[in-house]
Parts: C-alpha cells; sequence; structure tokens
C-alpha cells in the first residue's frame, strides 16, 4: 500500500562556523570582467570629453569681451526661455557651419544676465535678433525675427567680406 501524505521536509546542512568562501574566479571570467570594465571607461570617458566640450563651447559663445577684439561677429541677442530665440540659434549656428570656423565669432548675449541685458540695451535690441558687428564692435547690421539659415548664411557672408575687405 502506497502512502498518500505529506512529503517528508527535508533536513537542512548544519551550518558551520566558517564563512562560504567566494568561487575563485577563472581566467576566463576575469577577461571577461575587463572587457566589460574596458567598454565602460570608454564610454563614460566619451561621455565626460562632449560634456566638457559642450560646456566650454558654451561658456565661449556667452564671453562678450570677445565683441571688438578684431574679428567680426554676429552677436544674438538671446532670451534662453524664449522658442523663437532658440529656433534662431539653432538656424544660426547652421548658417555659421557652412563658413570657414574663423571667419565669423558666434557670441550670444544671454538678456537673463546683467551684461547680456546690459549690452542688449545699449543697442536698443530686443530678443530674437542677431548684430552683425565690426572687428571694433560697431554694429553693421541688424537682422530681427525668425530667420532661416537661408537667409542667414548670404548674409553672414556677405558680413565677413565685407570685414574682410576693410582689413
Amino acid at each position: 500500500m502506497k502512502k498518500t501524505g505529506k512529503a517528508k521536509p527535508r533536513k537542512r546542512a548544519a551550518k558551520t562556523g566558517a564563512a562560504r568562501q567566494p568561487a575563485k574566479m577563472d581566467r576566463r571570467a576575469l577577461l571577461g570582467w575587463l572587457k566589460v570594465g574596458g567598454v565602460a571607461a570608454v564610454a563614460l570617458g566619451g561621455v565626460g570629453y562632449f560634456t566638457v566640450s559642450s560646456v566650454m563651447a558654451t561658456i565661449a559663445e556667452h564671453d562678450l569681451s570677445r565683441i571688438g577684439q578684431g574679428k567680426p561677429a554676429v552677436v544674438q541677442i538671446h532670451d534662453p526661455n524664449c522658442t523663437m530665440c532658440i529656433t534662431l540659434q539653432r538656424e544660426a549656428r547652421a548658417a555659421l557651419s557652412e563658413m570657414e570656423p574663423e571667419a565669423l565669432d558666434y557670441v550670444v548675449a544671454n538678456i537673463r544676465t546683467a551684461d547680456g541685458l546690459a549690452y542688449a540695451n545699449r543697442h536698443n535690441a530686443r530678443h530674437v535678433t542677431l548684430l552683425l558687428v565690426d572687428g571694433r564692435g560697431r554694429v553693421r547690421q541688424v537682422l530681427e525675427g525668425p530667420n532661416t539659415r537661408e537667409t542667414l548664411a548670404p548674409a553672414f557672408a556677405e558680413h565677413a567680406a565685407r570685414a574682410a575687405r576693410t582689413n
């Protein structure tokens, strides 16, 4: 006759006083971890480099002391909370990317800062405005309102050519 009932509980192994030792890592496992660690280090380094480069470029763009230092510039009167300003900034950067990198400086006068607001007021410029400035810091042309890269690229090229002729 077969018994049907509860299975007998298994006995637990007696615990010993010694701590359980971790399994030893063999060569293949070690190389696998080194590979993962190397890929992670390269990825983190790339992200760090991109972040530092981006921050450095933003700091340079907001440095108003670069205006009038001998190089013609495009100065954007910019409000970071304005969607039209952000769009104009994207279009201006795209138009400038089609030119020689050293042809014009691109400077952002952020009207949310004291220096940016003072610069905008000094030139009676509102946000969503680009000022084309010569190497001495004099405003040569004002482009107001939203513009596309197709409109801005020829204006920037003419500004750079005019500055090259006068130097």
